[in-house]
């Protein structure tokens, strides 16, 4: 709730321009004292924010998850300390001694914005562009979501989200992806703040950024704002106004700003930019600033200016009379969005789950992995309406649009979005749609494309969000499209990301149990390789079906006590079951283990894991259709791991996998021969 009729009185006391020096203060010393750090945005951008922060954005300093408040989001994120100050200034929870822990070891302060580490930090920032588009992904939410729960009487869900951006988040490539999709989809409650101060790291940008960025928001279809002064506060208070007047397009607001604003000798240079100011130039900057106070003191009075605790309290007190009406009118429609709020499980989850499980492994079917996911969301989607899919332009062949999907469109709502070719995009915006509430979202491309979506897939493992990445054509089995389309290093790269589930699953019983696993856990993404070809269903007991959720589980016993361990992923699992019935039926003892998971698998007891692989047998195999250097860790540097050393080719998937000794005689051969030579 805005604070303007009570800032009106107390600004005769102090200025705007006292209380926006107040983040230059703090900003500046919390640099120097770290001696590392990006002073210059926070102290151009501090008069934009005191404006923002006090007069417009809807938040509770008492209560930074309150369901209603206005998302803000810092996607310039190297000028950490300007949300730092605006935090601590405000009243949330962030200590003045944690400002002056500033980017030191177990700080709430660290050198970027860091999701769950601070109070009020929204997303975690620092590689420029994703913010901007988390941001897009918390108005699509919003917007989604008050088409869904809103009623004629009563409005529940209602509020804006705001980005701050700088020349290199216009520059990164996301920024285009994502502001395109945002204007096309007529995102009325997203402004953007663009700090145009035109310094870089490497000094002022023109001679390699000259876009005329006002004219590239116009042609997406945005609101430009243009030529705001960013230190004159009725020019961005205006502008302000403006941007939340139009509820049909997303606004930007460009800002011309000065770069380290109040420092003499160094603002608008890079020179403050990424480094302390040193502190005879901090010296000179108070005095310009006419800031007579020490380091890190701040006067009582601008401290209560600043203060919106009172504000936010009865800003969400009005809201909470608003949903306990509409609980009243509504109860039903109340308790599904208090739930998806909650992030709790519907209570007709687990039965539904695991009878789709076992109907599936009596029913067998030979199906590619990629169908057999669009079957899985056909069994779980009507009990997860908090369920949000997509595809980057490959719906037809991800099959991520199961039977109840409906096309998300600019004037109507829907539970799947046509992200069109932008992998990088979906994936931060679907990133930012968890991070808003009240979404669970799954995005498909082919597993090859991850690699324009990886940092943002990182950014998800970072934060430790449950966005599901459906990742399907997942090896050279997709056939003639060739060594452009087909992923060889792919699964193995995503399994180095720390925090990230990869699964990758034999048939479509490992596939309904993934998607099991992805959808209950909380504290990360997963990843969903799925094959073009189709695969049978294997074999299984009740205990192999509970082991599936473990991440790897002995899938083949030999009658006699085994010599002998194939690990498999995938489509390989049935070449595996195939090549060891051969050579248990000859005189071998093999084992054969399905990993659909290793991160899973990884978090077992040791007892299970020693279990499924015994120690002392060392005679190790492992398959996947993919490189190879990854699996020694399992198999050990004396084992054989049955792979590909390079790319594919184009040709259909069977000659393929015989052409790189994927097929199940030149695997068996391999085994034998393995298996002799080690004896």
């Amino acid at each position: 709730m805005s604070n303007s009729a009570a800032n009106a009185s107390a600004n005769q006391s102090r200025s705007r321009r006292e209380l926006a020096n107040a983040i230059r203060a703090l900003s500046m010393d919390a640099v120097q004292a770290a001696n590392s750090g990006h002073p210059g945005a926070p102290m151009g951008m501090a008069d934009i924010t005191e404006v923002l922060w006090r007069d417009h954005l809807k938040h509770n300093p008492t209560n930074p998850q309150w369901f209603n408040r206005d998302r803000f989001v810092l996607s310039n994120g190297h000028g950490s300390m300007l949300l730092y100050a605006t935090l601590h200034l405000s009243g949330y929870e962030l200590s003045l001694e944690q400002i002056k822990q500033f980017r030191q070891f177990g700080s709430e302060t660290p050198g970027h914005p860091e999701y769950g580490d601070t109070a009020g930090v929204e997303t975690t920032t620092g590689p420029l562009g994703q913010g901007l588009a988390n941001g897009v992904g918390m108005a699509l939410a919003e917007k989604n979501l008050a088409r869904e729960f809103n009623t004629d009487t009563h409005t529940v869900v209602d509020h804006h989200t705001y980005v701050f951006a700088g020349d290199g988040c216009l520059m990164e490539g996301i920024s285009h992806e994502a502001c395109s999709l945002a204007g096309t989809l007529g995102l009325g409650k997203l402004i953007v703040v663009y700090d145009d101060n035109g310094i870089s790291i490497d000094g002022p940008v023109a001679p390699w950024f000259s876009d005329d960025s006002g004219q590239r928001f116009e042609a997406y279809g945005w609101q430009v704002i243009r030529d705001v002064d960013g230190h004159d506060a009725e020019q961005i208070n205006a502008a302000l106004a403006a941007a939340k007047a139009d509820t049909q397009r997303p606004s930007i607001i460009c800002c011309k700003t000065i770069i380290g604003y109040g420092s003499p000798n160094k603002q608008g240079t890079a020179g403050s930019h990424g480094a302390a100011l040193g502190e005879e130039e901090i010296i000179a900057t108070r005095e310009a600033l006419a800031w007579p106070y020490a380091a890190f003191e701040i006067p009582a009075d601008i401290y209560e200016l600043w203060n919106a605790e009172e504000a936010g309290r009865n800003a969400e007190d009005a809201w909470n009379e608003t949903f306990n009406s509409y609980q009243s009118a509504d109860p039903s429609r109340a308790a599904e969005l208090q739930r998806r709020i909650n992030g709790e499980m519907p209570s007709s989850w687990a039965a539904t789950i695991r009878e789709y499980i076992h109907q599936t492994q009596q029913q067998a079917p030979k199906v590619a992995t990629r169908k057999a996911s669009e079957m899985a969301l056909d069994a779980i989607g009507p009990v997860l309406p908090e369920l949000i899919g997509g595809s980057a332009d490959l719906t037809g062949s991800n099959n991520t649009f199961w039977s109840g999907s409906t096309a998300l469109r600019t004037d109507k709502g829907g539970n799947y979005i046509n992200y069109g070719v932008r992998e990088f995009a979906m994936t931060a915006i679907m990133n930012g749609m968890y991070l808003h509430g009240a979404y669970v979202p799954y995005g498909g491309t082919f597993l090859v494309f991850s690699d324009y979506a990886r940092n943002a897939v990182r950014m998800s493992a970072l934060m430790g969000l449950k966005a599901i990445h459906v990742y399907t054509h997942d090896s050279i089995g997709l056939g003639e499209d060739g060594p452009t389309h087909q992923p060889v290093e792919h699964a193995s790269s995503l399994r180095l990301i720390p925090n990230l589930a990869v699964w990758r699953p034999a048939d479509a019983v490992e596939t309904a149990a993934a998607w099991q696993a992805a959808v209950e856990r909380s504290d990360g993404p997963s990843c969903l390789l799925l094959t073009r070809q189709g695969l049978p269903t294997q074999a299984r007991d009740e205990a192999m079906l509970n082991d599936i959720n473990r991440g790897a589980y002995i899938l083949l016993e030999p009658k006699e006590n085994p010599n002998a361990l194939i690990i498999a992923t995938g489509s390989e699992v049935e070449v595996a079951v195939a090549a060891a019935t051969t050579l248990n039926n000859s005189g071998h003892a093999v084992r054969v283990i399905s990993m659909p998971c290793v991160e899973q698998f990884e978090q077992q007891d040791e007892s299970y894991r020693k279990q499924v692989l015994p120690p002392e047998i060392t005679q190790r195999i492992a398959i996947e259709a993919g490189t190879r250097d990854y699996w020694y860790k399992y198999v050990g540097l004396s084992g054989c791991v049955i792979g590909l050393d390079g790319f594919g080719a184009s040709a259909p998937a069977g000659d393929l996998f015989a052409h790189f000794g994927l097929d199940e005689q030149s695997v068996t051969e391999k085994i034998t021969n393995f298996l002799r030579n080690s004896d």
